[in-house]
């Protein structure tokens, strides 16, 4: 008999999620920040697949041991800066390690009627996975810890009428510097990341070269990402950091290279080249290939040919 997938539990209260984890009651409804340095949490209660309504960012000091995120376990000897966006399924692994460290999780209805609720998803690394998380510097952990104790402490001191403003812009800060830090790691692994780009290239060669296009279509951001084990969303940010073009433009551009290989080596029809290049419909190849070259497949035929 078939084995059914288990369905992940999802935590939709930040008063149930504390509860669970015992900790004590969540000073607001919709973000709470907890700090696990000290106060070890005992994971055995909570759902072993699961999801939540919140955006979640960790900063795990000293995380051994597994965790899942999606489809995939990923063991970890060190601490990072987690993002986790809401309905992003994670687990512990067989392993649960010390996870202690620092969490802020975030109602996306706390930041409703602030420009924050529709810039957040700007944000790519809320859909990176797990081992792709962010390494800080010691002064860069010092920056993301002080703005933590930030909204912790104005958590807890009085509700007025300006403490949402004042946590948001926090939340804002912290997700900037992030975005800043990333940048900074997409620099200094910069000699990995090339060769995932020569592994890239190697795999699209492959792809584009096995005459079996017609089958398979045109390769896909989601086909490169497993390929590499890494997520689309890092991918493209990588990508973009070492040439200034995201995956899908990579994938065009090899596209185009195989086009005017074609149209300039062989006698077939454009639609026979669309057809070969896994393109359903001739009139989409050519309106690609006009775009990225300012010609259509006809005009650059004739001008190669001249």
């Amino acid at each position: 008999m078939k084995k059914h997938e288990k369905i992940p539990y999802n935590y939709n209260s930040l008063t149930e999620l504390h509860r669970v984890l015992g900790l004590s009651k969540p000073l607001h409804p919709l973000i709470s920040f907890f700090d696990t340095t000290t106060n070890k949490i005992d994971y055995s209660s909570i759902a072993d697949l699961r999801t939540s309504a919140f955006y979640k960012i960790s900063y795990k000091s000293n995380l051994n041991g597994q965790l899942k995120y999606g489809q995939h376990y990923y063991d970890f000897d060190e601490g990072g800066l987690f993002f986790v966006s809401p309905n992003q399924v994670t687990a512990n692994g067989e392993n649960n390690g010390d996870h202690s460290g620092y969490t802020l999780l975030i109602h996306p209805d706390f930041l409703l009627s602030y420009p924050l609720a529709k810039k957040i998803k700007q944000y790519g690394f809320f859909t990176y996975s797990a081992n792709e998380s962010l390494q800080l510097s010691d002064k860069e952990k010092a920056t993301i810890l002080s703005i933590f104790n930030n909204i912790d402490e104005e958590l807890k001191s009085r509700i007025d009428d300006f403490s949402q403003d004042v946590i948001i812009s926090q939340i804002e800060t912290l997700l900037n510097y992030s975005n800043r830090f990333y940048k900074r790691q997409f620099i200094t692994r910069k000699a990995v990341h090339s060769s995932l780009l020569q592994k890239m290239e190697e795999i699209l060669d492959q792809y584009f070269n096995d005459g079996n296009l017609p089958d398979k279509g045109i390769p896909t951001v989601q086909h490169l990402s497993k390929e590499l084990n890494l997520s689309p969303g890092y991918l493209s940010d990588m990508l973009r950091s070492l040439t200034g073009q995201n995956a899908q433009q990579h994938i065009q551009k090899k596209l185009i290279e195989k086009a005017k290989e074609k149209l300039s080596t062989s006698n077939l029809s454009v639609s026979e080249i669309a057809y070969e290049l896994g393109f359903d419909y001739s009139q989409s190849f050519s309106r690609l290939f006009k775009t990225k070259t300012n010609q259509s497949p006809q005009e650059f035929r004739r001008f190669f040919n001249s």
